[in-house]
């Protein structure tokens, strides 16, 4: 992955000064063995917080070791100003936890009391309007808070890569897909920049690259990774000659952003003026980090590369598409226990998916396009793809969302992907979200959340949840189980 944030933590022990200081600084250098045990690279800041001149010590040394996401850590009960204005001076994500007491054997000279102290923490931190990570249970031995840390690790890497994010997008939004609605305003409040640019520009730099010489070994590189999935060979000039655009318009317009990605119209016009379809390119930037998102959906792509960041491999966009039948169902039920037939749902998209995340992946062309644009003749135009069955596991399905008035809201919700053959064309897959049914009714359908989804391939829910929430958006909604009702459900169902 290489457009994605390097994350730096590092750990700041505090200790309130009517408590002894060495008990905060023991307690610290536990915590950062525990790191170290565990493989968590974390820089250990040695000035100890007691007031709001050590603050100012703690933020050069953070500096110093070019620390990006700072552990606030509670030793003893903690000074909460200096803690709180810690937090408040240092420029990335912050997370607070504290120390549970060891043993009833030293519960008088050793006794911190940090489980107290972090409730004034949070009170001194609302009246700052601070909003950093707190884990579900804040409080722990040395190896728990480690284990906080850890999953800190993937949330700071969404937060400090959205920050830094650029979006270029190429077209308008198509008339059928007013769904993909994209107000910028909410991408400013998140810190993203967009730069939207016509179609013209697209093809313009694209024809500007027709005799770039690094196309013939893109197309080997291209060759190499499809294999015997090289359906349509001829078409792999126009697809290296298309990557190589995008890559180099990356690369000259990021400007002050570090990370990019795309969200680009890619039919009807595409095909007739391009002469192909982009989707496989769209795979091969999306496998290394950097998401094209169809249809210039720009939330999509901005939801993909949340995903990217939270779980450090690559993320697809997949319509929420179609059905299960019911012969289906009954013919796999053992693949399917535990699952109602309404639990379940195919993802699809035309042919976007990264050859990674496929059972099966080979080139082939796209057959509604071929259906609209070359009916009954061999197809040009159309080819491009990268179709096959999205491979079974682990998944999270997850959506970051501007509505039309420029209110931010969510959903993340787990599940899988079963080994069925979908039996149908595409990059597709049969996924299965337990009590599916009430949350495309009472979530998607209620919030007006368009028909794409951001996929991860593994359980990410509880990253991507704390990112939302420390990124201020309110509305995150998850598929909730049948024994917990939705604001809206009917209960006489």
């Amino acid at each position: 992955m290489t457009n994605i944030p390097n994350v730096k933590l590092g750990i700041v022990a505090v200790s309130r000064d009517c408590f002894p200081v060495q008990l905060s600084e023991t307690r610290r250098k536990a915590v950062v063995k525990a790191c170290k045990d565990k493989g968590i690279d974390i820089s250990e800041t040695l000035t100890t917080v007691e007031n709001e001149k050590d603050v100012l010590k703690a933020i050069d040394e953070l500096k110093a070791a070019k620390v990006n996401a700072m552990v606030v850590y509670l030793g003893n009960f903690g000074p909460e100003g200096p803690e709180t204005m810690l937090a408040q001076k240092f420029s990335g994500p912050v997370m607070f936890a504290a120390a549970a007491e060891e043993t009833e054997d030293n519960l008088i000279g050793g006794r911190g009391d940090a489980y107290c102290g972090m409730l004034n923490a949070s009170y001194n931190l609302a009246l700052r309007r601070l909003n950093p990570y707190i884990p579900e249970y804040p409080v722990g031995t040395p190896d728990e808070i480690a284990g906080m840390i850890a999953e800190f690790e993937d949330i700071s890497r969404v937060i400090l890569g959205l920050s830094r994010l650029k979006i270029f997008s190429f077209g308008p939004r198509p008339q059928d897909f007013l769904a993909c609605n994209a107000p910028v305003k909410p991408l400013f409040d998140l810190g993203v920049e967009i730069m939207e640019n016509s179609e013209l520009d697209l093809f313009e730099s694209y024809n500007k690259h027709s005799k770039d010489e690094r196309i013939p070994g893109l197309i080997r590189e291209m060759a190499g990774e499809l294999e015997s999935g090289n359906g349509y060979p001829g078409i792999l000039q126009k697809l290296a000659q298309y990557e190589l655009t995008l890559k180099d318009w990356m690369e000259n317009n990021l400007g002050a952003s570090e990370y990019a990605v795309f969200a680009n119209k890619c039919w009807p016009a595409f095909q007739t003026q391009f002469g192909f379809v982009p989707c496989y390119v769209n795979s091969r930037l999306a496998s290394i980090g950097i998401p094209v998102a169809c249809e210039t959906d720009i939330y999509g792509a901005l939801s993909e590369y949340a995903i990217t960041c939270a779980t450090g491999i690559p993320a697809t966009l997949l319509d929420i598409n179609n059905t299960v039948p019911k012969d289906m169902y009954d013919k796999n039920k053992g693949l399917f226990e535990g699952y109602k037939l309404n639990d379940l749902f195919m993802g699809f998209h035309c042919g976007n998916t990264p050859k990674c995340c496929m059972k099966t992946a080979a080139m082939k062309y796209q057959l509604i396009m071929h259906r609209l644009l070359e009916p009954d003749k061999e197809p040009d135009i159309t080819r491009g793809t990268l179709e096959g069955i999205i491979r079974p596991g682990d998944i999270t399905l997850f959506r970051l969302q501007s509505t039309a008035d420029c209110s931010l809201r969510s959903y993340v919700a787990e599940g899988e992907v079963i080994d069925v053959d979908p039996c149908s064309f595409g990059g597709i897959g049969v996924f299965a979200v337990k009590e599916m049914a009430r949350f495309y009714r009472h979530v998607l359908i209620a919030k007006r959340y368009p028909h794409h989804a951001g996929v991860a391939f593994k359980h990410a829910g509880k990253v991507l949840y704390a990112a939302m929430k420390m990124l201020g958006i309110k509305d995150v909604a998850f598929n909730q189980p049948a024994s917990i009702p939705y604001p809206d459900e009917n209960p006489f169902k």
